[in-house]
């Protein structure tokens, strides 16, 4: 059995900067042409039946569980070497250290889907000049010139397995599982990154949190912008049913119902009334339905184009959202009295908005006109106590 030390003869602590460079690249070499020769046997394994006295359903399953290697990893090494005897100049430039083991896996799988017409000597030469990643994007042109039909039929194939789950968890919170092809992808990416991006020095959220707030921010702006369905009649709209004691956050109010979601909670429902169309219903004591009042903007459309006029987008210091993707936030809630005139108006993006109602930041406007920003209140230490 190899131990730690048995790869480090000699102390790589007291190596120059272009010694340790030069043994880097020599060890990747190697390294490569293990990967070369474990290939070729990995190929010459699956042609066997072993896998199967093994008790695996494949030889590609066995090579993942026994070779401490991802099923794509074990993929990659069978195919390569089941085709090493088309790719004799690439082995020899691998060999040469021209190449890595990358090219040659990117190689092979080109040569696999285009079958006879394959060229391996104008590939072989943009190996060469190219990283693995920029050699595989360069393969992907070179299977459309040679094989549109197949490439195009590649995509056909994604388009029909993708797929989207939505699933609500004990908590409310949805989980989300999907896979998009290629084309899907990048346009759900293109849509998201620029939302996605930090928005500030200040902005300490992770890229993950980051991304889940722009699928939202996306979501929220297509409400807004309101998506036409076939009848061509109705926007499309959140629908939020709520007590008057929910909106007002009196303690024991029940929570707010939603569709397609769990209770949500009052300060979601304060954010939400906001800027929104309300209609008030009357139910008897029987929960009957007595009266059903007109529906009302809070933030009516006049208000909404003089606040856009003004603020031009969310408010929020640093913030660079634009109008169209910002809400309409009273200073004061109108459901604690406040007005819908001007100054207890501004724009917030769906994140800064949050963060005043769930968050528990706050924004006041002082004499001058301008807005502060005020952090949730911090406690340090034990809760304070009363005398024993």
């Amino acid at each position: 059995m190899l131990a730690t030390q048995d790869f480090y003869p000699v102390s790589v602590d007291d190596l120059t900067a272009e010694e340790r460079r030069e043994r880097l690249i020599q060890k990747r070499r190697l390294i490569d042409l293990m990967e070369l020769t474990f290939s070729r046997e990995a190929a010459q394994f699956a042609a066997t039946d072993d896998y199967e006295q093994q008790g695996s359903v494949s030889a590609i399953d066995w090579i993942r569980i026994n070779c401490h290697m991802t099923g794509p990893t074990a993929a990659d090494r069978v195919a390569v070497g089941k085709l090493l005897p088309q790719l004799g100049q690439t082995v020899d430039a691998l060999a040469d250290g021209e190449v890595g083991f990358a090219h040659l896996t990117v190689m092979a799988r080109t040569a696999d889907a285009v079958g006879a017409k394959f060229n391996e000597a104008p590939l072989l030469k943009q190996a060469r000049e190219n990283s693995p990643g920029k050699f595989h994007h360069i393969c992907r042109h070179y299977r459309h010139a040679v094989d549109a039909l197949n490439f195009n039929a590649e995509h056909v194939e994604q388009v029909e397995n993708r797929g989207l789950s939505l699933s609500t968890w004990i908590d409310g919170s949805v989980l989300i599982s999907g896979v998009l092809d290629s084309f899907g992808g990048a346009a759900l990416r293109t849509a998201l990154e620029p939302l996605a991006r930090k928005s500030g020095a200040h902005d300490q959220r992770k890229r993950e949190r980051r991304l889940a707030d722009a699928l939202t921010d996306l979501a929220m702006h297509a409400l807004d912008d309101g998506f036409v369905p076939q009848s061509g009649s109705q926007r499309t709209h959140l629908q939020v049913t709520t007590s008057l004691e929910t909106l007002l956050g009196l303690e024991g109010a029940p929570a707010a119902e939603m569709e397609f979601s769990l209770p949500i909670s009052s300060r979601t429902v304060e954010r939400l009334a906001c800027d929104c169309s309300v209609t008030r219903i009357l139910l008897g004591s029987d929960s009957m339905v007595i009266d059903v009042g007109r529906a009302k903007r809070t933030i009516s459309g006049p208000a909404r184009k003089a606040l856009n006029a003004r603020d031009r987008g969310c408010t929020w210091p640093g913030c660079d959202r634009p109008a169209t993707w910002s809400e309409g936030h009273h200073l004061h809630h109108w459901i604690h009295g406040g007005t819908n005139e001007p100054p207890n108006l501004t724009l917030l993006c769906y994140r800064h908005h949050w963060m005043v109602h769930e968050g528990n930041w706050q924004m006041v406007r002082t004499d001058d006109g301008s807005l502060l920003i005020i952090p949730p209140t911090l406690t340090f230490g034990p809760s304070p106590r009363g005398p024993d």
